[in-house]
Order: C-alpha cells, then structure tokens, then sequence
C-alpha cells in the first residue's frame, strides 16, 4: 500500500465518520418529536459502513480471477431506521397522547447515543492521526538526499 492509498483510506474514513456524527446529531435533535410526515415517532437513524473495494477494470479483471484486491478504505453503505419499538410514555396532557393517555416517544437512547459519539470522535482522530503520520513520512522522503 503506498502512502497515497493510506491517506485516501484515511480520508475516507474520515468523511464516513463524518456522517456517523451528523446521524448521532440528528438523532439527539429529534429526541422529542412524537409526529412526523409519516406519522408516529421519529425513528432513530444508524449508519452502516462497508469497505470500499475499488471499482476500476484492473480491479474486476483481478477479482474475475480470484485476486481481489484490499479494500481502500470505507464507505458509508446505507442509512436505516432503527426497528425497536418506541417508548410509551404516560401524559394525558400532550397533544399527541390515544386515548389511554400514552404518547409514543422515538426509540432514541441518549446514552447510546452518547457512545456512539465518542466511538465516531474516537475513530475521527485515529485517522487524523494516521493522515498526518502519512504526511510526515511523505515530508521525511523527501528530505533524503543522494
């Protein structure tokens, strides 16, 4: 792997983690809404990764004869709703409370939220960390002299 492949693995692990933290934000903003466009709670958000194998001819001509290449980094797979259930809270005040007095409140954790967060900061400055060991190796090749 050249440098220039580690640092565009990097990068794209950076902009994956990017989103990883747009998604908790996005959560953490919807923590109280009880009505949406479809109707019901909003539903937690999760990302899905997947490694980003190149799609080049070389790449395919590789793989068609069993060499496939590394992945080069990562890439954001899909979006998808969380499928657990929502939590019913008792407030017969709410506008949107049935006729038990229960209002159905998005499946978003804060806790796991929270975790989720720091997993994707943590995971942001290991690559950052990483590009700039890159960097640095790039800089010191090209002080070598003959």
């Amino acid at each position: 792997m050249s440098l220039l492949s580690t640092m565009r693995a990097s990068a794209s692990a950076l902009t994956a983690e990017r989103a990883r933290m747009d998604i908790v934000a996005n959560n953490v903003a919807n923590i109280n809404t009880t009505r949406t466009d479809t109707g019901g709670p909003y539903k937690r958000l999760q990302v899905v990764f997947s490694p980003d194998r190149p799609q080049t001819f070389m790449a395919r001509f590789a793989a068609f004869f069993g060499r496939a290449e590394m992945p080069r980094g990562v890439q954001v797979n899909r979006i998808k709703e969380d499928t657990a259930p929502p939590k019913f809270v008792y407030d017969p005040t709410h506008p949107d409370a049935d006729a038990s007095g229960f209002v159905q409140y998005p499946n978003v954790d804060i806790v796991q939220e929270m975790t989720d967060m720091m997993g994707a900061t943590r995971a942001y400055e290991a690559n950052v960390t990483v590009m700039n060991a890159a960097k640095s190796m790039a800089m010191r090749a090209l002080d070598i002299r003959a």
